[in-house]
């Protein structure tokens, strides 16, 4: 009787070695971007705006599944899980790049940015209401940058961090689908 992965080549078990390796680095990186922008945000009150929030989406995916494609790899899951694993990983963080880009270019004037946080304030309801709104709503704009370094918003560090992960991915990606 013959297993499955001897029968079919493609679902032989992948070695451990850059599936794994990519996958932790993944995970590892995101874990400690996220914990980063939550210590900005709790620790320094550097609220984060809209745009700023939809970027930890990518993060938010990234832990769990770069968790799940380690523990899979280490449990000897079939190659096509693994590759799947890596390139949503890869595809993820590549497209979280091209926000964190449209993010800094809305911060450096480059394009306008969404008009929940970068145009101009429209709707203020009620004169009674606006003074109450006033006291308790802080409005964190997409196009002002609220901390830089080295010239650099956390939007410009977000993509460089997302274009790292996703280069650790894709070469996981890589090595793994030549592994034989």
């Amino acid at each position: 009787m013959t297993t499955q992965s001897a029968a079919i080549p493609a679902f032989k078990q992948a070695s451990a070695g850059p599936a794994l390796t990519a996958s932790l680095l993944v995970t590892l990186i995101a874990a400690v971007t996220i914990a980063g922008a939550w210590f900005f945000q709790l620790v320094l009150e550097i609220l984060p705006c809209p745009l700023c929030l939809e970027q930890r989406y990518a993060y938010y995916l990234a832990i769990p599944l770069g968790a799940l494609t380690a523990l899979a790899t280490r449990n000897g899951a079939p190659r096509p899980l693994l590759l799947a694993g890596l390139a949503i990983l890869a595809l993820a963080t590549l497209a979280n790049a091209g926000l964190g880009t449209y993010h800094a270019g809305v911060e450096w004037g480059f394009w306008k940015g969404p008009t929940d946080c970068s145009g101009p304030v429209v709707n203020l309801g009620s004169a009674a209401d606006l003074l109450s709104k006033l006291d308790t709503v802080k409005v964190v704009r997409c196009d002002e940058v609220q901390w830089r370094f080295l010239g650099l918003s956390l939007a410009g560090y977000n993509v460089l961090i997302s274009l790292l992960m996703a280069a650790i991915a894709a070469w996981g990606l890589v090595r793994t689908t030549r592994r034989t």
